[in-house]
């Protein structure tokens, strides 16, 4: 049974996966129609063609690898200067040029001329080409909004987990309360595991975080505590003492080994899941974005422990970059988890919003084969263009962003590389969730 729900884990995510690129492509799809650009072909997947259609002058298609998408638009970069499409030089570096711009001919049928991606104005074509990673992030914030809002997060609450018997200083590493230690003050309060705490001194509290704060920011004080138990809501009275604690990040988490002296109360909160407002679920969908952000910034130096982890004895970090099969393979292991299949239908929404954020904020890098490349291009030919108009120089023309070919094959071998390691690190030494 388990191996059989690990095949449905996957199977279910490998289908999110085909959804999110063919939602992917049809934002660049309808957009260069809307503009006129003739797109002969829409495809999901690389290599062998498994499935297709054509319906009007587009091809619609389903291949073999399902790693990726495209479709294929006429005149994605304009001719050369003599108004020539062929190869014209033995230099392989223009030979990568002329191959790219060959190919964007290659289907170039009569009265074509005036549908070309290339003649489109600047914004026409960054609209096109934003239009892709945009459908991967309306589709994640969706997925995101939708399960924290109805279904809820796994978070602390402000219901008591477990009471401490003695106050002992974070950075003493220990659990085990020795002679001479001085009693907890929600022990020595009467709190209890289970109860929910529903106001501190006096002012009410719904959240882990707001309680927190309160509890750190009245070090000597003595408050009483509302709590419900049993039912019944009833007050405590509790000495808060200064003590050290671990540095929170403003939301509820830990910064691990750094450490404040703070207000101290002694009990660990239990945690549940909880149903997010549509403030307090845009706020955390700002915090993924950021977190987003900041994992792609760090990405290179991570490379050292992915090696490390693929081919040495290094343990496979939880935040290591994870590829499609890693993923899958999280996928899988969310359905044979010991959890409610409402809980394993929300950690695999989960998954796929986060693939769907991770393709956006990869594919807005500024460069080439990225969409992200061809965004940069037509924004820089607009301010040549703009610049020249203000300075009543003659019209520069189209930014030839095939000259840029041979850095995009240099880039594309990186990200190529980077895939097989990632790859081999998700097949021996994967990222687990259990």
């Amino acid at each position: 049974m388990t191996t059989l729900m690990m095949i449905l884990g996957i199977v279910v995510f490998a289908i999110g996966l085909l959804i999110s690129i063919a939602w992917h492509e049809l934002g660049h799809l309808s957009t260069a129609k809307l503009f006129g650009i003739r797109v002969p072909q829409y495809m999901v997947g690389f290599g062998p063609t498994i499935w297709s259609r054509k319906k009007g002058e587009t091809e619609y298609g389903i291949k073999a690898i399902p790693l990726g998408g495209y479709i294929r638009m006429i005149g994605m970069f304009p001719p050369g200067k003599d108004g020539r499409l062929e190869a014209r030089s033995t230099s392989p570096w223009r030979g990568m040029i002329e191959d790219a711009r060959s190919a964007a001919f290659e289907e170039l049928r009569p009265g074509d001329e005036t549908r070309l991606f290339y003649t489109r104005k600047p914004w026409k074509r960054v609209i096109v080409m934003f239009a892709g990673p945009f459908m991967n992030l309306v589709l994640a914030v969706a997925i995101f909004l939708g399960v924290m809002m109805t279904f809820g997060v796994q978070t602390q609450t402000t219901t008591v987990g477990k009471v401490s018997d003695c106050v002992i200083e974070q950075s003493e590493n220990r659990t085990t309360c020795e002679k001479g230690d001085e009693a907890a003050p929600a022990k020595a309060a009467g709190l209890k595991a289970g109860d929910k705490i529903v106001a501190f001194d006096g002012a009410p509290v719904d959240d882990w975080s707001t309680l927190q704060a309160d509890i750190r920011a009245n070090p000597g004080k003595d408050v009483t505590l509302t709590v419900e138990r049993d039912g019944k809501r009833q007050d405590l009275k509790a000495h808060l003492i200064k003590n050290q604690v671990s540095k929170t990040d403003g939301e509820g988490g830990y910064v691990e080994g750094k450490y404040v002296y703070a207000g101290f109360l002694g009990f660990t909160p239990a945690s549940g899941i909880v149903q997010q407002s549509f403030g307090q679920s845009v706020e955390r969908m700002g915090d993924m974005m950021e977190n987003g952000v900041e994992s792609l910034i760090s990405l290179p130096s991570k490379i050292p422990a992915l090696w490390d982890a693929a081919f040495g004895d290094g343990p496979r970090e939880p935040d290591s970059p994870m590829g499609v099969v890693g993923a899958a393979r999280v996928g899988g292991e969310v359905f044979t988890m010991d959890i409610p299949p409402e809980n394993q239908i929300a950690m695999m929404l989960f998954l796929v919003a986060g693939f769907n954020l991770s393709l956006f904020l990869f594919n807005m890098l500024p460069l080439l084969p990225l969409d992200g490349g061809h965004i940069a291009g037509a924004l820089w030919e607009s301010l040549r263009r703009h610049t020249a108009k203000l300075l009543r120089r003659p019209d520069p023309g189209p930014f030839d962003v095939a000259k840029l070919m041979p850095v995009a094959y240099v880039v594309a071998g990186i990200f190529v590389c980077f895939t097989i390691l990632v790859l081999i690190a998700d097949v021996v030494n994967p990222v687990r969730i259990s």
